[in-house]
């Protein structure tokens, strides 16, 4: 099952012409595409599925998400290469 997984944007920078963000979730960091989010900056906390942010959620909204998915193990998808 694919899931919305809470991250925070840590950094944003251009690749090959897109809007990218190294997003931080939980401590595992991976590169994501802002494209669907623009107006997205350093420290928001973004849902992101499948390598693309689709909206911008509040700490508090992220928190209680991330924690939902860790007791449920949906975020095994973040380990997977």
């Amino acid at each position: 099952m694919c899931l919305a997984i809470p991250g925070q944007v840590e950094e944003i920078f251009e690749s090959q012409g897109l809007v990218m963000a190294r997003v931080n979730f939980g401590g595992i960091r991976k590169s994501t595409c802002l494209e669907y989010t623009p107006n997205v900056s350093v420290g928001n906390f973004v849902l992101v599925h499948v390598g693309f942010a689709i909206s911008v959620i509040d700490e508090e909204e992220a928190r209680r998400t991330y924690e939902h998915l860790a007791l449920s193990d949906g975020l095994e998808e973040l380990t997977t290469p």
